[in-house]
C-alpha cells in the first residue's frame, strides 16, 4: 500500500474522514451499547440495537450528509440484500432526500417492510444480491441517479469506521468482523490500526479478523490472489452474500486486515440460537457471524461486532425448534470481573503520519481448526 494508515490511502479513505463521519453523524446516531457476553467469554458490539437494526445506517447517513455538504442533491438508488437498504431508507427520510432501493426477490420479508415503511421506493429484482446490484447499475445510468455502494464507497466506508471509534475506548486485543463486500470491516480495521498508530493504545495492538462462512468467503479468496468470481453459497447470513468483494475495500483490507476465520453454517446457526437463549440477543445470520468466528480465537479481551438483528420471526422459530446447541463448557474461576468502558467517546482525537507497515500476502482459512475458547 502506498499510502499510510494516517494521512492517506490508494482508495482516498482515511482516518480523518472516519473522525469527520463520527462529527456528522453523532447529532443523529448515539454509541451503541457493548455487552460482556460470559458464557462466550466475549464482548459484544451490539449493532443489532442501532437504528434500523443494523450498522448499515452509519455508512448510508455519512454519504447523504457529506453529499449534502458537496452540494449533490440528486436522487439516491442502492442496492441491496435489505440492512443497507433500510439504512438508506431512513437516513434520506431524516434528511428529505429521495431515494429508490433494488432488493433481490427473495430478500426477507422484514427488511423489505422496513425500507417500505421509511418511504424509499422498493424494487424488487433478480435473485440474488449481484442480480440487484446490476438493475441498480443500469437505472442510475438511465436517470442520473446516484449510485451508492453499499460497501464500495469512500462515505459508506468512513460511516462504518465510526463502529471502531466506539470499540477503541474498551481497549480491545482482537475485533472480529463479518465480511461481505468489505466496507465494515475496513472502516472498522482503518479506525482502530490509526488509533494504535497515534499512541494511546501503543502498549495493546489490536487485530482486526474477519469472520466468513465456508462458500461465501469472497474476500478471502481475493486476498490469496484468487480473483475468479465464484457463486456464493446459500447462507442463513445472507447480509454477506456477495459473489464480487470491493475494489476499494480490497485494497484496504490487504493492509489493514490482520486474519480471516471462515466458519461452516453449522457453526452458524448454533451461534445465532445460543446468542437468543444464553445471551438474549437477537441477530441475524450475519450478525452472529462474527462471535462463531470468535470461539476459534483465543485472546484475553475480544470483541465480536453484533452486526444487525433483522431477522424473520418464522426463521427464528424455525432455527430454535431445529438447532439442539451443545452445552457450554464450565467456566474458569475468574479472579476479577471484565470491567466496561468508562466512555464511548473514541480514544483518538489527531491521528499523526505513521510508517506503512508491508502489505499482507495471504490469509489463513481455520475452516476446520479445533476450536479454542478465551
Amino acid at each position: 500500500m502506498d499510502g499510510d494508515v494516517a494521512s492517506g490511502t490508494p482508495c482516498d479513505v482515511t482516518a480523518a474522514d472516519v473522525l469527520a463521519a463520527q462529527a456528522r453523524l453523532r447529532r443523529y446516531l448515539p454509541p451503541t451499547p457493548l455487552h460482556y457476553a460470559e458464557r462466550f467469554g466475549c464482548w459484544l458490539k451490539l449493532e443489532n440495537l442501532q437504528r434500523t437494526g443494523s450498522y448499515k445506517v452509519r455508512g448510508a447517513l455519512n454519504a447523504l450528509l457529506a453529499a449534502r455538504e458537496r452540494g449533490d442533491t440528486r436522487t439516491v438508488i442502492a442496492a441491496s440484500a435489505g440492512n443497507h437498504a433500510q439504512g438508506l431508507a431512513w437516513a434520506a427520510y431524516r434528511l428529505g432526500i429521495a431515494a429508490i432501493t433494488v432488493m433481490p426477490r427473495a430478500a426477507p420479508q422484514t427488511k423489505i417492510a422496513g425500507v417500505a415503511h421509511w418511504g424509499a421506493t422498493v424494487r424488487l429484482h433478480g435473485d440474488s444480491y449481484d442480480e440487484a446490484k446490476a438493475f441498480a447499475i443500469e437505472l442510475a445510468a438511465q436517470h442520473d441517479y446516484r449510485l451508492l455502494s453499499a460497501f464500495d464507497d469512500p462515505d459508506v466506508i468512513a460511516g462504518q469506521g465510526t463502529v471502531g471509534l466506539e470499540l477503541a475506548a474498551l481497549g480491545p486485543d482482537v475485533v472480529l468482523v463479518p465480511i461481505g463486500g468489505g466496507g465494515l470491516a475496513s472502516g472498522v480495521a482503518l479506525a482502530l490500526k490509526s488509533a494504535c498508530l497515534s499512541g494511546t493504545q501503543a502498549s495493546r495492538r489490536v487485530r482486526v479478523i474477519g469472520a466468513q462462512v465456508e462458500g461465501v468467503d469472497s474476500m478471502r479468496r481475493v486476498l490469496q490472489g484468487d480473483n475468479e468470481p465464484c457463486e456464493p453459497a446459500a447462507t442463513l447470513a445472507d447480509g454477506v452474500r456477495v459473489k464480487e468483494p470491493g475494489q476499494l475495500t480490497r485494497r484496504l483490507l490487504g493492509h489493514l486486515l490482520d486474519d480471516i476465520v471462515v466458519v461452516r453454517e453449522a457453526e452458524l446457526r448454533e451461534t445465532l440460537v445460543r446468542l437468543a437463549l444464553e445471551e438474549h440477543v437477537i441477530a441475524e445470520g450475519a450478525g452472529a457471524l462474527a462471535l462463531a468466528a470468535g470461539r476459534r480465537v483465543a485472546s484475553k479481551r475480544k470483541c465480536a461486532v453484533v452486526s444487525g438483528g433483522n431477522l424473520d420471526a418464522g426463521v427464528l422459530a424455525q432455527l430454535l425448534s431445529d438447532v439442539r446447541p451443545r452445552a457450554p463448557r464450565r467456566p474458569r474461576r475468574r479472579h476479577r470481573e471484565p470491567s466496561a468502558p468508562l466512555s464511548m467517546e473514541p480514544a483518538i482525537a489527531t491521528i499523526p503520519p505513521a510508517s506503512t507497515p508491508p502489505p499482507r500476502a495471504a490469509f489463513a482459512t481455520r475452516a476446520h481448526d479445533e476450536e479454542l475458547y478465551a
